[in-house]
């Protein structure tokens, strides 16, 4: 299957005809419906949407082909809508790219020697972390902030890591902690 790309998820339905409640992950919540049609997780559902009003946090209320009962809607609750990576834009900037272009990149340090490889990159409620996998073994998480990825570069194939500095325990004063 080729590369698709996340834009919205089915968080219920809205009236008795048939209409979805969609959180949209797109920059402007509309568009989860501007680029063809979307599809479930496994690619056995397709449909089109239709945008007919917004609600707030993102979500917006839509048609789908298809769908013409609360109850049909319902059903959909939890369906992730996916789209063909090629079917969205390009990025226009440096800081204008897609989550799931990053992932398998090449990660150097500053000096550009190799360190591994973007796993994965999740956002767990605090901002978005991103997992390397070593190329020594094992992994490690890292805030994905400018200070600690100070070059992305999709284009390029990599990005460049500059690990936070690990904090050093205080050593032990003499005559602390041993009652003397």
């Amino acid at each position: 299957m080729s590369r698709r790309l996340c834009v919205g998820v089915v968080v219920g339905a809205h009236g008795l005809r048939g209409e979805l409640r969609v959180k949209s992950f797109t920059g402007r919540p509309i568009d989860v419906a501007a680029y063809g049609p979307v599809e479930d997780e496994g690619g056995a559902l397709r449909f089109r949407l239709k945008v007919v009003g917004e609600a707030k946090g993102g979500v917006v209320l839509a048609r789908a082909e298809g769908v013409a009962d609360r109850d049909a809607a319902e059903a959909l609750t939890g369906t992730r809508l996916w789209v063909p990576r090629a079917a969205l834009p390009a990025g226009g900037d440096d800081d204008d790219f897609y989550v799931e272009d990053l992932i398998g990149l090449a990660v150097e340090d500053e000096n550009g020697e190799g360190i591994g490889k973007i796993a994965s990159i999740g956002d767990f409620g605090a901002g978005d972390v991103v997992e390397v996998r070593m190329d020594a073994g094992g992994s490690g998480l890292y805030a994905f902030t400018r200070a600690n990825f100070p070059v992305v570069d999709p284009g390029g194939g990599r990005v460049v890591l500059r690990p936070p500095h690990e904090v050093a325990a205080e050593p032990e004063k003499e005559g602390t902690g041993s009652g003397e």
